[in-house]
């Protein structure tokens, strides 16, 4: 009986902890006897992969296990790499793929999409293309880790038919549903620290400090990174 296969992938800004992710899933694989693979740099490595060359195999696919995820955790950032890809509207399409047809990228309230030529004007829609890079993968099952670009894209591969588990990472905290997201308490613990040292600075002036964090639409990161007085 052929052994299961899942694929996993990090994309967006990259936050401390998701190598400890990739090296928990390996090993959970190889306590399981699956075969994890890892995707590299995020999307891109399911729309720009051209599983019939093995130079693009070397670069966008990295299997992972006990030997060579045994010490990712010490370090930050991700061992797979990311980018901020979204299949479902690429503005340039990969070399391997000019020539090729593909509906056009339109918006969720949009209608039915449309076949345009792939030398028009895009953006297009990939999504054809990363299923077949799945099911050449033999790719049972993916996890994307990312936050609400990356697990946007995740949510509709999913209502296509792929079986995928998401790990919301976000230094915004801004993916609902969830309680807890890789990257949002060191953040805060980093903001709150770096206001704290600059309170003594503002008293010794007698002005008041004014401190901007990033945070895009949510508030958490201001909320909880203001200083208990």
């Amino acid at each position: 009986m052929a052994k299961k296969r899942i694929g996993i992938l990090t994309g967006g800004g990259d936050v401390p902890g998701l190598n400890s992710v990739l090296k928990t899933v390996a090993y959970r694989g190889s306590d399981d006897q699956i075969d994890v693979i890892g995707l590299r740099r995020g999307w891109e490595g399911l729309t720009h992969l051209d599983y019939n060359d093995p130079a693009s195999r070397r670069r966008y696919v990295m299997p992972l296990d006990r030997e060579n995820t045994r010490t990712i955790d010490r370090r930050g950032g991700t061992t797979l790499h990311s980018s901020r890809t979204n299949p479902s509207n690429m503005q340039k399409l990969p070399d391997h793929l000019v020539g090729k047809t593909f509906p056009v990228a339109i918006k969720e309230r949009g209608g039915a999409a449309a076949e345009t030529p792939a030398g028009s004007s895009g953006p297009w829609d990939l999504s054809q293309q990363v299923l077949a890079n799945l099911s050449g993968l033999g790719i049972d099952h993916l996890i994307a880790i990312g936050g609400d670009d990356t697990l946007g894209y995740a949510a509709k591969l999913a209502k296509l038919g792929v079986n995928v588990i998401a790990i919301p990472k976000t230094m915004d905290n801004d993916v609902r549903n969830t309680e807890y997201c890789i990257g949002f308490s060191t953040a805060i613990s980093r903001a709150s620290d770096a206001i704290q040292r600059q309170r003594t600075t503002v008293a010794s002036h007698e002005r008041i400090g004014i401190f901007r964090v990033f945070g895009r639409d949510a508030g958490f990161t201001a909320l909880y990174s203001t200083p208990r007085m």
